[in-house]
């Protein structure tokens, strides 16, 4: 990815030198990176909306305001899924490391898969 905004569910205050969430819909915050030439400008850190029983589709909408054009996840289910796909964000996967700085570089080194139908969980599920 050369260009763009990338969102990673992340843990306590996130940021680059943070830890990514297991579960995108219920983390602290999302760490925001902007993407200039395959060099990393600008990291946002934006609190996560609560994530109601059935409400996958908050986290959604709330980064699609944001304009992030990809989300890096160690697993989600098939509604935010579609949902994301609905608003033009595509999403990578990561099922192994939790460490952020990591999967952002191999994403804009264009090293990390996007997420296949096999990666899609159950709800409810801790990922």
């Amino acid at each position: 990815m050369k260009n763009g905004r990338i969102a990673i569910p992340s843990d306590g205050k996130g940021g680059m030198e943070g830890n990514r969430s297991g579960h995108f819909g219920h983390c602290d915050v999302f760490t925001i990176i902007d993407v200039e030439e395959g060099k990393i400008i600008k990291e946002t850190i934006v609190p996560n909306q609560e994530h109601v029983e059935g409400g996958c589709m908050v986290p959604v909408n709330l980064l699609a305001g944001l304009k992030v054009n990809a989300l890096i996840v160690g697993g989600m289910g098939m509604r935010p899924l579609m949902g994301f796909k609905n608003v033009g964000i595509d999403v990578y996967f990561d099922g192994e490391r939790q460490d952020i700085k990591s999967v952002v570089e191999d994403l804009i080194a264009e090293n990390l898969p996007k997420i296949s139908p096999e990666q899609v969980c159950g709800g409810g599920q801790s990922h």
